[in-house]
């Protein structure tokens, strides 16, 4: 809108130069008028088959480590760019080394990072910057704001590239001997190469009632026809399986916020108890009541003992929120019947209430291995059948 008015203007004064006959002044308008046309097209055109692209050798890592992010542009056209800037937003948990490299901007938490270029016909630049990785968390990059103008720098123009990319920073694990925990106390007894458990879920046949047999275990349509008591065997499976349950919630409720020295205890320490399992040669999974970051929805990540596990399961802890789901009670009652029949059920949590209690009484009484580890500045009651570690957490 502002070149038409240009235009009108240019117009406007070169009819007053014909009609007042400064033939000077005319043709001063004229030969800016025609300038004007040329950086209009210029203008429109100048960001026309231009690409942005960041690249990186690694998107992950730890905290303190350094990685290399690569801004790579490139003009594919024949028509030459004197100047283009490229704003790209990044968060400054995993900005430059260099933090006066970030520009400002609108969100405190996150700066402007700049390149400036000069690119003729069909030609490829690139910046190299060294990116720390300061804190955990899954963060962000982009999207870019590319500018540029036209050849006279008379006209800008600007628009948002929609390339987006996110870096990973795990949490740190602690040092496992740092917990001080028993022998076997969250994993259980190793001396068994392998423990066999029965599927409720996986019924194999029926034999008769032994004295030792749970009277929940009988079979009533063939006890009837049989006229003597029967029990339904069960389908043996395989049990080296461990499912850490991370509670997020650090205050009573959840209106309250949230203790983040606290929750990042929490987090570290799930994440130390994740690879000293795999270390150990379990099938290792993790489900927790938070919501990861970019997402509205509690992860769950099966047991597994594959190589890409442990980078699963950071990943996961990386994107660990203070946002809870539910209360921790309840989700560990519906998350309970998708988990493999005999894993043990490694709880880790910085509070301790009644619910809470009730719901690792109902899931011991459903046959469930549980154990426990509480960080809670009180220590909890004892509970029937499960190992409960408390560990209070002083920050």
């Amino acid at each position: 809108m502002a070149s038409v008015f240009w235009w009108f203007f240019l117009g406007l004064v070169s009819i007053v130069g014909l009609l007042t006959r400064t033939y000077s002044v005319m043709a001063f308008t004229l030969m800016l008028l025609a300038l004007s046309f040329v950086a209009e097209w210029w203008r429109r055109r100048a960001l026309l088959g231009v690409t942005f692209k960041r690249r990186f050798i690694y998107r992950r890592g730890y905290p303190n480590e350094r990685l290399q992010m690569r801004f790579e542009v490139e003009n594919r056209k024949f028509l030459p760019m004197p100047f283009l800037r490229l704003l790209d937003p990044i968060p400054r948990a995993v900005g430059p080394e260099d933090e006066s490299l970030l520009l400002p901007s609108h969100v405190p938490s996150q700066g402007l990072l700049m390149g400036l270029f000069s690119l003729r016909w069909f030609e490829r630049d690139r910046r190299t910057f060294t990116l720390l990785l300061r804190k955990r968390g899954v963060y962000r990059l982009g999207p870019p704001q590319i500018e540029s103008s036209d050849l006279f720098g008379l006209f800008e123009v600007s628009r948002e590239d929609p390339s987006v990319d996110y870096l990973t920073v795990f949490p740190e694990p602690l040092d496992f001997a740092a917990l001080e925990l028993p022998p076997g106390a969250l994993y259980g007894d190793r001396k068994a190469p392998r423990r066999l458990y029965e599927d409720p879920n996986q019924m194999m046949g029926v034999r008769e009632y032994q004295p030792e047999d749970d009277f929940r275990r009988v079979h009533w349509p063939t006890t009837a026809h049989t006229g003597q008591l029967m029990v339904k065997v069960y389908q043996p499976v395989s049990a080296q399986v461990v499912v850490v349950c991370l509670n997020v919630l650090t205050l009573p409720h959840y209106w309250e916020g949230t203790n983040p020295e606290l929750l990042e205890y929490l987090v570290r320490v799930a994440a130390s108890l994740v690879t000293r399992g795999l270390k150990d040669g379990y099938r290792v999974g993790m489900i927790s009541n938070t919501c990861l970051s970019h997402a509205d929805q509690p992860f769950r990540v099966p047991p597994s003992r594959s190589p890409q596990q442990h980078a699963r399961l950071l990943s996961s802890l990386a994107g660990a929120t203070p946002f809870v789901t539910s209360s921790f009670d309840r989700f560990l009652l519906a998350e309970a019947p998708r988990l493999p029949y005999g894993a043990t059920l490694v709880i880790v949590t910085g509070l301790m209430d009644d619910s809470i209690v009730e719901a690792v009484m109902r899931l011991r009484r459903s046959g469930r291995r549980v154990s426990m580890l509480c960080f809670s500045r009180k220590p909890p009651p004892p509970i029937p059948g499960v190992e409960v570690i408390f560990r209070p957490y002083h920050g």
